[in-house]
């Protein structure tokens, strides 16, 4: 399996190229980064969101980590991992040597135990517990060998270890069954956090302890964290930001100039998607599955990308993206065009009072939210089948209304948590998925268990086109964008293209002065 990453740089260097090395006098400069993604926990066991792992990216170690557009894992804080036996049932990591927390005392196979066991026993409804489903124990033996035992055969458990959620924290430092309170960060990443404001910025210094997979760290860094596309679209105009990432306006998107020299631009194909997820359970106005069904005959994807992203994102149709093995095209097959008159039939058979009345939820500050809000808003209530009540939320509130199935309807961006077709698998539609939608389908539950046997991921592929059509006819949640990349810099900085590339590595350390 292979992500598409095709990096387009647009912007024109200027007339002395590319400096191999940065001088001297910006060698200890600091970078300011601004983007719009929240940090929602400073605790890996309390954050599943884009914004807290890609600052845990840069101030934790995780055993494994993946290279630049890489599929498979590369040892970080491990000197080895590797399946033991057969099965793919045990999986067993060698530390690396001399990795040491702030405090000074040595990392251990303990601490990678107490770090895997204490996510799953806090089990936070907003963190990521649900990515090791398939981890029944963990056991240490000696200082530097840790094993884990899987409940099932998990040939994805790799790329989960590599994710923010396989995060490594001090056992001395960090409770064990309780979610750590305080600014403060004890890690062995490469940077480490020296000021945090929260909703407002984290800054980073390189961490002069740091060993394991890079050969060095990168520069001091300024992350600004903003309320709004619009805020951080003026900050960068000001140039009161050095990068701007996730996420600028649509039309500011729209109008960037590849014959500006004073910017460098990188857009690239990205595996980030956004659905609208919807409330399954018993008591919510869309348990019944014909009335779903509905909604996505009345969805145009088509105008939604072309007037409110402006053609920065691109229509998707099913829940793996293109680019992504075993891709499908679902909901196109099921609801090929908007039809007023078939959703109306289904809305007829399920014996619902029309208007159909429905809660509607997302995020403020999260891209367009508002304007794709309303804008889904008009084409659900199109022909009068449906009433759709819109609210904003700040996004720690959206998090945990969702969780708590107090929305009908949500609109979230996914961002892939490793280069592989499972990350829209289990977390999205398995039962109990991290969306909280109530959807629980055997079935698919039956075929993400059989997809994850498979050591060869290309084998895994028509599991997840029949997950993918049972999805089209279930209708748990309606697969709306697929988003392009864009990092923006200042002329002077590279690196840009390492920040997203799919990996779900937030690349800091390769921002550069150039």
């Amino acid at each position: 399996m292979r992500i598409l990453m095709t990096l387009l740089v647009l912007a024109v260097v200027g007339v002395g190229g590319w400096q191999l090395l940065p001088s001297q006098e910006n060698k200890n400069k600091t970078i300011t980064v601004g983007t719009t993604d929240a940090v929602t926990a400073l605790d890996p066991a309390g954050a599943y969101d884009a914004g807290s792992w890609a600052l845990f990216s840069n101030v934790f170690q995780t055993l494994l980590t993946f290279e630049p557009g890489g599929v498979e894992p590369v040892p970080d804080a491990a000197q080895s991992c590797a399946f033991r036996g057969s099965g793919l049932k045990t999986y067993q990591c060698t530390l690396r040597e001399g990795i040491s927390f702030p405090s000074g005392r040595a990392m251990t196979a303990e601490d990678v135990k107490f770090s895997f066991d204490r996510v799953r026993k806090i089990n936070s409804d907003v963190g990521p517990a649900s990515l090791f489903s398939t981890l029944g124990s963990v056991t240490a033996d000696g200082a530097r060998t840790v094993t884990f035992h899987l409940s099932s055969p998990d040939a994805t458990f790799p790329l989960k270890v590599a994710t923010g959620a396989g995060s490594i924290v001090d056992k001395e430092k960090y409770p064990a069954r309780a979610l750590r309170t305080g600014d403060s960060i004890d890690g062995t990443g490469p940077y480490t956090l020296t000021g945090y404001v929260k909703d407002q910025r984290a800054d980073l210094a390189p961490n002069t302890r740091y060993k394991g997979y890079l050969d060095g760290t990168g520069r001091p860094i300024a992350l600004r964290y903003y309320a709004d596309s619009r805020k951080l679209d003026s900050a960068w105009k000001a140039r009161q930001v050095d990068v701007a990432t996730r996420t600028l306006s649509p039309d500011v998107l729209a109008d960037l100039n590849p014959s500006d020299s004073g910017m460098r631009v990188t857009e690239s194909d990205s595996a980030e998607t956004r659905n609208l997820y919807l409330n399954t359970r018993a008591g919510s106005p869309l348990h019944d599955a014909r009335v779903r069904r509905a909604m996505a005959w009345l969805v145009n994807r088509e105008e939604l990308a072309a007037t409110v992203y402006e053609g920065t994102v691109d229509p998707l149709y099913s829940l793996i993206p293109t680019g992504i093995t075993g891709h499908t095209t679902a909901f196109f097959d099921g609801y090929p065009k908007q039809s007023v008159k078939k959703a109306r039939a289904l809305l007829t058979q399920a014996g619902v009072t029309l208007p159909v009345r429905f809660t509607f939820g997302y995020g403020i500050g999260r891209g367009a939210g508002k304007e794709e809000a309303a804008s889904l808003k008009k084409q659900l209530e199109t022909g009068g089948l449906f009433k759709v009540d819109v609210k904003g939320y700040e996004w720690t509130d959206f998090q945990k209304s969702w969780a708590a199935g107090k929305m009908d309807a949500w609109a979230v961006g996914w961002v892939a948590d490793y280069p592989d077709p499972d990350t829209f698998g289990a977390a999205l539609v398995g039962t109990g998925s991290t969306m909280a939608t109530g959807y629980s389908n055997k079935t698919v539950d039956h075929l993400i268990l059989d997809s994850q046997q498979f050591a060869d991921r290309s084998r895994a592929a028509n599991d997840f086109r029949d997950i993918q059509a049972d999805v089209a006819e279930d209708v748990p949640l309606i697969p709306l964008w697929q988003r392009k990349e864009y990092v923006v810099s200042t002329e002077d900085v590279g690196g840009g293209q390492y920040l997203d590339d799919g990996t779900g590595v937030f690349r800091l350390w390769r921002l550069e002065w150039i």
